[in-house]
């Protein structure tokens, strides 16, 4: 089938080569010329037969909003626009009826895989009416691991489930990776330790903690065993904060959650080893910006 997929960055440019892979006809934008297909949202929908989708995959917020609203005035009734971003829920019900004044169908659609999902496939959430999720069937089935569809895509519910879905899975991400962090701050401080690399590398088969962030320490490590070329300096991207104002709303007891989210704050004021570990692994999952160490280990005013 054919897609429109907005927005060419680390995500974007790995998706739009993934699909093309399947066997899918791709058209794709972005502002940078030298990977976008067209030269602008106009000339991607004429490139596209009607009825069209078109995949968004830009950053979060305001460069969403306005992207879906440009596209609505250039699409046409019978469309379908999927917002793949890492959006905050209660945006898509905003963009949902937007686009229904327009007859132009939405699905908000959470995906996780970062940089190694081109080659692996992407974990996807999906928000939104049956027939527009069977509709988008042939680009999911596409984007994700192969093996069980029920394995690598969910259905979440109805519009806004998507992101909700993906929202409470980097709550998690969160929590996993200050553990993992925190045991090796642990092991570098104990005397009686002597190869810490080679220790957290023993977990990788038969232990209960084994996963593939696991993996991916072990990887970090493999390239600087003390992580000392980095800075313990961990940006968050939205939805550890969304993750545990919604767990207040909620009334739901999440410390594990909020206390990996504090503890990012607390990266941008002192350097610390568990904080080179959660920025090693960000870099390592999603190809997330590092900060290099210096001379100087103050950490600067960069919001995430």
């Amino acid at each position: 089938m054919q897609l429109g997929l907005v927005g060419l960055g680390r995500m974007g440019f790995n998706m739009r080569d993934r699909i093309r892979a399947a066997g899918h006809d791709v058209v794709g934008y972005d502002r940078n010329p030298d990977v976008s297909d067209v030269g602008s949202l106009a000339e991607l929908a004429d490139r596209l037969t009607a009825p069209r989708i078109v995949w968004v995959m830009v950053p979060s917020g305001d460069p969403t909003r306005q992207t879906i609203a440009e596209l609505a005035d250039v699409l046409s009734a019978g469309d379908l626009i999927i917002d793949g971003g890492n959006s905050r829920f209660s945006d898509d019900t905003v963009n949902s009826e937007l686009l229904a004044a327009r007859e132009i169908g939405y699905l908000d659609c959470g995906v996780s895989g970062g940089v190694w999902g081109k080659e692996i496939g992407y974990g996807l959430m999906v928000g939104g009416d049956a027939e527009h999720v069977e509709r988008a069937m042939p680009i999911f089935d596409a984007l994700r691991p192969d093996g069980p569809r029920e394995e690598g895509f969910a259905h979440a519910g109805p519009v806004g489930a998507g992101h909700y879905a993906k929202m409470i899975h980097n709550g998690i991400e969160y929590g996993l990776m200050q553990a993992y962090a925190e045991g090796f701050e642990l092991l570098e401080a104990a005397k009686v330790i002597e190869d810490v690399p080679s220790v957290i590398k023993a977990w990788q088969r038969g232990t209960v903690v084994r996963s593939w962030l696991l993996d991916l320490l072990v990887r970090a490590l493999d390239s600087d065993p003390e992580l000392d070329d980095l800075r313990g300096y961990v940006d968050d991207s939205g939805e550890g904060r969304w993750t545990v104002e919604e767990a207040i709303n909620l009334a739901v007891p999440a410390p594990v959650i909020s206390a990996a989210l504090f503890s990012r704050f607390r990266s941008r004021q002192e350097d610390s080893p568990a904080m080179r570990a959660v920025a090693a692994l960000r870099n390592q999952f999603g190809g997330h910006a590092v900060h290099q160490a210096g001379p100087t280990s103050g950490a600067g005013n960069t919001q995430g």
